[in-house]
């Protein structure tokens, strides 16, 4: 059975008749052109290497290599035509359940060290955050912004493909109220597993420490009560950098003076205490795994996992190398009429037989 893993990207397709229509509009648009100068007949005569229908073979080639892109980016794959003699097979797996709140206010696009020019916070985030996903093998993993306010950006899951690409999708325009709501995204963490397992907990803050809307160290405390671990992640430097925005300027405050934000450390690291977590800081080289070592440190709950026996086909290389194809075809022909067949023309009947003496 085919199937689609993002199928709401075949509505694209709806483009290709639109740009076919297109290109007959510019053919009669330009035919109608031609007519000003005389008979067409005429006048493609005056054109030996116009090409009548190169055209419209280089524009189906196109369309084709265009179809075959977006159905290679809709992820065809076949799960098998007989879904009643597919097993299952079980599996006993061990993992825990970790949500992840990045901080995403305007601050964390200042840089993450104390050179205006580094690499910003929210990049050093993103890539910290990654490369800890990328150990993770049967844990479940969620995923929360939060500014001035918390929104849950992936609830809790072991596909780890998704996590990746929401986490590689955040950007500080994510929230619209600004400020630092640690406390508002440590509260929506809690809420936010799975209920009544029996996994262990624990909630990753990944933050420049500069919370100024709710008391994040009693929320981490609140954690802890509950058995889920909070550790904190610190990004940037100690002595303070400028919020570089849009036009090359740097935020400025009511004076006009630039803003200066720096790292608030001890924040970070009373939240990680009171949550009885670690904190680390995000410009160590060490930091993904020494916090993969200390969430080890959590212990792994068994679980029982069914899968099927039959894999899924993924499909999208054929359609990648389809289309790939069509371009280099498309590059090799001209839009002028092929050298060979100049002289021929498929469409009228030449008259056969000797010409008498008067041409005739």
């Amino acid at each position: 059975m085919l199937s689609f893993a993002y199928p709401q990207l075949l509505y694209l397709l709806l483009a290709i008749p639109v740009i076919a229509a297109l290109y007959f509009q510019s053919r009669l648009s330009r035919r109608r052109r031609l007519r000003r100068f005389g008979q067409l007949k005429v006048v493609r005569a005056m054109m030996p290497d116009s090409s009548r229908y190169m055209g419209w073979i280089k524009l189906t080639i196109e369309c084709l290599a265009l179809a075959f892109i977006i159905i290679a980016l809709a992820r065809p794959y076949t799960t098998g035509g007989d879904t009643a003699s597919q097993t299952e097979e079980e599996t006993v797996s061990r993992g825990i359940e970790v949500m992840i709140c990045v901080d995403v206010s305007n601050s964390m696009l200042a840089s993450s060290t104390d050179d205006p020019r580094g690499v910003s916070r929210l990049q050093r985030a993103k890539f910290i955050l990654e490369k800890l996903i990328d150990k993770m093998h049967d844990d479940k993993v969620g995923l929360i912004v939060f500014a001035g306010d918390a929104y849950t950006q992936l609830p809790i899951t072991s596909d780890y493909i998704s996590a990746k690409m929401f986490l590689n999708g955040i950007n500080t325009d994510m929230v619209p109220t600004q400020g630092t709501a640690i406390g508002a995204a440590i509260d929506m963490a809690i809420n936010s597993f799975t209920p009544d397992s029996d996994f262990r907990k624990a909630i990753i803050v990944i933050t420049d420490g500069e919370n100024f809307e709710d008391n994040a160290v009693e929320e981490a405390r609140r954690a802890a009560s509950a058995g889920i671990q909070v550790d904190v992640i610190g990004i940037g430097g100690g002595k303070g950098s400028p919020i570089p925005m849009s036009g090359g300027e740097y935020l400025k405050d009511q004076q006009g003076q630039v803003v200066m934000t720096a790292l608030n450390e001890s924040m970070a690291k009373e939240i990680a205490q009171a949550g009885d977590g670690v904190y680390l800081s995000g410009g160590s080289s060490s930091v993904v795994g020494d916090l993969d070592s200390h969430l080890d440190k959590l212990g792994k709950t068994e679980f029982k996992r069914r899968t099927a026996a039959s894999a899924a086909n993924e499909l999208f290389p054929i359609a990648a190398i389809l289309a790939i194809m069509m371009l280099v075809i498309d590059g090799l022909l001209p839009y002028c009429k092929i050298s060979w067949l100049r002289d021929i023309n498929f469409f009228t009947k030449q008259t056969s037989g000797k010409k008498d003496e008067n041409g005739k």
